[in-house]
């Protein structure tokens, strides 16, 4: 009895074929549904923060909104209740400048690990890396009884200084991983032209790593603007509270204020890290493109 050879192989290809495409839909119809379940959250929140306390609480909570108006007063509630003004110009105050000094520390520190002559460089990198290495709930007590002592609790100084010195040691490892790369014979160049230190560091080093520079001051800003633990520790005050400080205002009292409200100060907190990441986005990508080469 003949078998016809390339019938049989037609069956097998159209057979592996049905069970790709069954496969690929199945992968698919997966992929849709996590999807879905992970658009749910903003859809909550997305309908939430515009309606009135009455209306959320008198219809299902992913019913959609009667109409818009309610969103401006609970703008306004949630910015007077929350004092939102004052904690978010106190975040700004850390995010900015605190996230800017570590940056530009980190550079100094990875110019002189990378690009000059002193002895024990990588010991001197591991001390500064150091402090990513054990975990920052350890700090606390430490740091609330010395902040105590000296005077600097519930202060922005002393928010600043913290801020400041916890972000030095990521940027440092970015830093000094890019700084690496860069031709050592622009800097020979500029020092038998007479360059000192410093000039080879601000005019040649800086204007060559702006892209890193602002993908981790983008990354350090996020993180003291989304702290809690140490900002409630550390500064507690209304003068000196953080802006996700300021939405605990909310905790306990969740439900006489309405979950719309809540939810319209949580996103009232995370406008301005997303608005900046827009801002910076391009430089951001060119960061981490530069150190994925």
């Amino acid at each position: 009895m003949a078998f016809d050879i390339s019938t049989l192989d037609l069956d097998a290809i159209e057979r592996r074929e049905a069970a790709k495409n069954k496969g690929s839909a199945l992968k698919l119809v997966a992929a849709i549904g996590f999807a879905l379940l992970w658009i749910v959250p903003f859809y909550f929140l997305a309908i939430s923060i515009f309606k009135s306390s009455n209306e959320y609480s008198r219809n299902p909570p992913l019913a959609l909104p009667e109409g818009l108006a309610p969103f401006w007063d609970n703008v306004a509630r949630a910015w007077e209740l929350g004092s939102m003004g004052q904690a978010m110009m106190n975040s700004a105050f850390y995010g900015t400048v605190g996230a800017s000094l570590a940056v530009f520390f980190a550079a100094m520190a990875a110019f002189a690990i990378t690009r000059l002559d002193i002895p024990f460089r990588n010991g001197w990198f591991m001390l500064i890396f150091a402090g990513t290495v054990f975990p920052f709930q350890m700090y606390l007590i430490p740091l609330f009884f010395g902040y105590q002592k000296l005077g600097l609790l519930n202060s922005h100084m002393g928010m600043l200084l913290f801020y400041t010195a916890i972000c030095v040691p990521f940027p440092t490892l970015v830093l000094r991983n890019f700084m690496s790369g860069l031709s050592r014979e622009m800097d020979e160049a500029a020092r038998m032209d007479g360059a000192n230190e410093f000039t080879v560091f601000f005019r040649i080093i800086l204007p060559n790593t702006i892209g890193p520079m602002t993908a981790v001051f983008l990354l350090q800003f996020t993180w003291i603007w989304n702290d809690m633990l140490f900002s409630t520790v550390l500064g507690n005050r209304l003068e000196t509270r953080s802006i996700m400080n300021a939405l605990l205002v909310f905790q306990g009292s969740y439900s006489s204020i309405g979950p719309n409200i809540v939810l319209t100060a949580a996103l009232l907190a995370s406008l301005p890290s997303i608005v900046l990441f827009f801002l910076l986005r391009r430089h951001f990508m060119q960061g981490l493109q530069v150190q994925q080469s």
